[in-house]
């Protein structure tokens, strides 16, 4: 069975994440003692204790979400590596996703997505923007909501094309409040308003693409030992200078995840096994939707990877 690996993003973070892990395996002690030594402080602690209003700060979540999935790489890695097919992360997922290629050491992954974080932020702060989750409405009547929404006082534009019938947007708050509305009258079942920092995926994050753009090629990336699906363009990356390009893009690219969930069971065949390595079972739960009858795997708790070393 050919497995496509799944890298969570940012939201499913929560306090108390990868303590288990770390109490279990010694091999997911030592990544977040790497991790913490490699950012300068106990990121772990507030992992495990919080305070979770400390933990949702987009600089401290990203970093937190790519060192629990690292922790569980590091533990089942060695009986999946020679399985995968490729793999992708939404969003910051994709540089978990590459630390699990090996194209990115754990420590640098955890340094840049810190800095991406910072940068998120500062972009946010700079231009105040937010998002809105769009559901039950085909992705199509979303774009043409958000173009028509779309204004010299304010931009929106569909940013996670999560599901056939589940998108996120995102922008200026005048233009997401217009799209709001106009979405409710085309049909939507429901515009919920997300608790972000920043209008991710939009033109409002080019500043901090711009400087993300420096700290990518700076980095030390190499060549993936499996090819990771970028969110930006839906196709499969096998190169480091292909990556650092696509990585700078994201933040102002909508996450295609639909279309990489689709090119994961492309590269995977028929008996894909859709495996999400992190926190919470989010990716999986897409991957149904957009797949009926996908085999889905989670491994981000020490009773989830205890169980799955224990089958394999």
């Amino acid at each position: 069975m050919n497995v496509a690996l799944l890298c969570p993003g940012q939201g499913a973070q929560r306090v108390g994440m990868g303590k288990d892990l770390a109490e279990a395996f010694p091999e997911a002690r030592a990544t977040f003692a790497a991790i913490d030594e490699a950012l300068g402080v106990a990121l772990s602690r507030v992992m495990w204790e919080g305070p979770e209003e400390q933990l949702t700060r987009t600089d401290v979540a990203q970093p937190a979400i790519l060192a629990h999935s690292a922790a569980v790489w590091a533990v089942v890695g060695g009986r999946l590596r020679g399985q995968v097919a490729a793999a992708a992360g939404h969003s910051l997922g994709e540089y978990s996703a590459y630390v699990a290629a090996g194209a990115l050491a754990v420590a640098d992954g955890a340094r840049l997505v810190r800095r991406r974080g910072e940068l998120m932020h500062e972009a946010g702060t700079a231009r105040p923007g937010t998002m809105a989750a769009v559901l039950g409405l085909e992705t199509e009547k979303v774009v043409a909501a958000c173009r028509q929404a779309s204004a010299a006082d304010g931009v929106v534009v569909a940013a996670n094309l999560n599901a056939p019938d589940q998108t996120v947007i995102s922008g200026d708050p005048v233009a997401v409040t217009r799209a709001g509305e106009l979405l409710k009258a085309a049909g939507a079942k429901r515009v919920v308003p997300l608790k972000v920092s920043g209008a991710f995926h939009s033109p409002l994050m080019a500043p901090a693409a711009a400087g993300l753009e420096a700290e990518l090629a700076r980095a030390a990336i190499s060549t993936p030992s499996f090819p990771v699906v970028a969110t930006a363009s839906a196709e499969p990356v096998r190169e480091a200078g292909a990556a650092r390009r696509l990585l700078a893009e994201q933040l102002t690219a909508p996450v295609r995840w639909v279309e990489c969930v689709h090119a994961l069971a492309a590269a995977a065949g028929s008996t894909a096994r859709f495996v999400e390595i992190g926190p919470g079972n989010v990716l999986t739960g897409l991957a149904k939707r957009i797949i009926p009858g996908a085999a889905t795997v989670n491994l981000g708790t020490a009773v989830e990877v205890r169980a799955f070393l224990e089958a394999t």
